[in-house]
């Protein structure tokens, strides 16, 4: 085999100009594909973090009933031994955040609106999603203040600024009435648009004694470093809670519809990408095709002075598999360092306000998820095999007295 591989490696530099000509093709296909990946996949972690960082969290605790009922009679109580036990399961765990949430009328003097009220403790909810970076005016209320952060859209909606008091009334856990009335300290413009329009902070503690519950939550969502580590860390979490009142759910089961945009989004995509390789393997055809057919005189002379098919075929196999490997480690390569040089793309003009519009930063992020550049290289590398069966199969039928003559 070591002779074998000298023999193929000495063929590829023999003609340098082919060999940089078929390996330039692989480079280009495999960054291609890597960036095409690497945009629509970074577009997606970005919508995926900001739902996931203002709702549901990438892991959460909760009470099992509390998914099919969302009531306050379905929370559970929250203490420093809970949160001990969450933190312990999994050295990826870095923080938990305890939330309570409800529904309620929020009114000034004469209008009302429906609202989600979520009361949270500010410097963990900081941690989670940076939320006091999208307070506009006013400040965010710090632990222990009895004020209340509003959206814009709702402030907009009852005409209330910062300074003005919010009446909230609605029903507290086991059915206590539940009103009160909270000076606004601040106006945030929430990067998600429908809470943007609804939603009302409370801090936790002013939360649970306006609702009857104190020392209870709905939920207390997990902060994982990477999203790739969210199975294994709920796993971590199921094992060490061990209580039958208490589920862990991932964001895919607790924000199915995400998953389900996505698959209908991606179509396109994929579609594309399909294209690209078919793109791709037709020009790896065309390629192989010529440098086979300069090579017919140079196979017919050394089957005619003894050398047996099989072995011409490892040589060439052999070319192939170091041609492939090459092209496509230099194309991991080099697209990782386009891809940092790039990461994010900035949007101007009408891109970037009809980005902003919708609720996000007006810029295309870049992924740098390890398996979308691997996984793009595997399949070009398949693709350089299957098309290279064409000269085996050549050498197969050859024969030698006309690729002699050739």
């Amino acid at each position: 085999m070591v002779t074998f591989i000298k023999l193929a490696w000495r063929n590829l530099w023999r003609n340098r100009r082919r060999t940089l000509i078929t390996i330039l093709a692989i480079v280009f296909a495999v960054v291609l594909a890597v960036l095409m990946k690497a945009i629509n996949m970074g577009s997606y972690e970005l919508m995926i973090d900001r739902m996931v960082s203002f709702s549901t969290g990438y892991v959460q605790v909760q009470d099992y009933r509390f998914d099919d009922e969302p009531s306050l009679d379905n929370t559970f109580y929250y203490d420093e031994s809970l949160r001990n036990r969450i933190l312990d399961s999994d050295h990826r765990i870095a923080e938990a955040a305890p939330r309570i949430e409800t529904f309620m009328l929020a009114a000034n003097e004469v209008a009302t609106r429906g609202t989600m009220v979520l009361g949270v403790n500010p410097g963990l909810e900081h941690q989670f999603n940076e939320i006091k970076n999208y307070v506009s005016e006013g400040t965010f209320f710090d632990i222990g203040q009895n004020t209340a952060v509003i959206g814009r859209g709702l402030a907009n909606r009852l005409e209330l600024s910062v300074g003005d008091t919010l009446a909230l009334i609605g029903q507290g856990r086991f059915g206590m009435s539940a009103s009160g009335l909270f000076e606004i300290s601040g106006l945030i413009d929430h990067p998600v648009i429908d809470m943007n329009n609804s939603i009302v902070y409370l801090p936790l503690d002013a939360a649970q004694e306006l609702l009857s519950a104190e020392g209870y939550v709905t939920s207390v969502v997990v902060m994982i470093a990477n999203e790739r580590h969210t199975n294994a860390v709920a796993s971590a979490i199921r094992g060490n809670l061990n209580d039958d009142e208490l589920v862990v759910y991932t964001w895919p089961e607790l924000l199915p519809e995400i998953l389900d945009l996505m698959e209908m989004d991606l179509a396109v995509p994929r579609l594309l990408t399909v294209v690209l390789y078919i793109v791709i393997g037709f020009g790896f055809f065309g390629t192989i095709l010529t440098m086979t057919m300069e090579r017919l005189r140079e196979f017919g002379v050394l089957l005619s002075v003894g050398m047996k098919r099989r072995y011409l075929s490892v040589v060439l196999f052999v070319e192939t598999v170091l041609i492939s490997s090459i092209g496509v480690a230099a194309g991991i390569i080099l697209s990782y360092l386009i891809l940092i040089l790039i990461d994010p793309i900035t949007l101007t003009g009408d891109a970037a306000q009809a980005v902003v519009d919708l609720g996000y930063d007006p810029i295309i992020p870049m992924s740098f998820a390890a398996d979308q550049f691997y996984t793009q290289g595997l399949f070009v590398f398949f693709i350089a095999m299957v098309v290279f069966l064409f000269p085996l199969l050549k050498i197969k039928n050859l024969n030698i007295l006309e690729a002699a003559r050739s």
